[in-house]
């Protein structure tokens, strides 16, 4: 497909109507198309489209600008709570025109250590104070992981954990707790809501490019010897024809 014909914003999508990337799972497709815009984390929205200037008492128009912000690969190692760098100036001086300089405000990092009880394992993660908010907020980590949309997660480490407890549910093995089969029963009915088949959560939290490599690898399929082809075509020549001699030997018999 010529692409230079299209805009520019418009090739992701078109990119994934040929080739390989037709041929991915649908699920994992409208997961890369229902993204949705993350939640204002480094500005407050206004709520609303107008509002009253305190100063003439005139009707005027608000539209809420997200803040940019740059999220280092460090972030996709840890749990920022989507939280990241702030690249903007501060002024040398009292006044406004004196000379600026640049800054980046960077959030305050933790080093906790999370308990899964899906997994059953303890993790030692990068975190901010925000990050644990949210947690006590969904009542638990696995809650937190599971709940919170990737465009809030904002890691690859989050993601990650997401579809290992996924496939933890939908597989319901005996490797939790193997002592305590009631403590696992538990912990699979506490979560429940969550799950989904096997076939979709092997996919969950992959790149476009990890997605399309599990694709490839799905699909390939190893060459079969030359050897091995001409061995069998042998054999079953063989076979016909020791079935066949039983039929000429009885014809010849007949005619005598």
């Amino acid at each position: 497909m010529p692409l230079h014909k299209f805009p520019v914003g418009l090739w992701r999508r078109l990119r994934l109507r040929e080739g390989i990337y037709a041929r991915l799972p649908a699920h994992y497709l409208r997961s890369l198309e229902g993204a949705r815009t993350p939640a204002p984390v480094h500005y407050r929205p206004c709520g609303a489209k107008f509002r009253i200037n305190p100063k003439n008492g005139q009707r005027e128009r608000v539209q809420d600008v997200p803040v940019p912000v740059h999220f280092p690969p460090e972030s996709q190692r840890g749990l920022w709570g989507g939280e990241g760098w702030i690249l903007g100036y501060r002024y040398v001086g009292d006044d406004k025109l004196s000379k600026r300089v640049r800054k980046v405000w960077k959030p305050q990092l933790l080093q906790r250590e999370l308990y899964s009880e899906i997994l059953d394992k303890t993790f030692t993660v990068t975190v901010t104070m925000r990050t644990l908010d949210l947690i006590d907020e969904a009542y638990g980590f696995d809650f937190y992981i599971l709940k919170t949309p990737k465009e809030d997660l904002c890691s690859k480490f989050g993601m990650d954990l997401r579809r290992a407890m996924l496939l933890r549910l939908a597989r319901q093995d005996s490797q939790l707790h193997p002592d305590d089969p009631q403590r696992r029963a538990a912990i699979y009915d506490k979560y429940k809501e969550f799950a989904i088949p096997e076939a979709e959560a092997e996919w969950v939290g992959l790149t476009l490019e990890e997605a399309v490599e599990k694709q490839r690898l799905l699909e390939e399929k190893a060459p079969v010897p030359l050897f091995k082809v001409y061995v069998e075509e042998l054999v079953q020549q063989l076979q016909q024809q020791v079935l066949a001699e039983p039929v000429v030997m009885r014809k010849r018999a007949s005619s005598k």
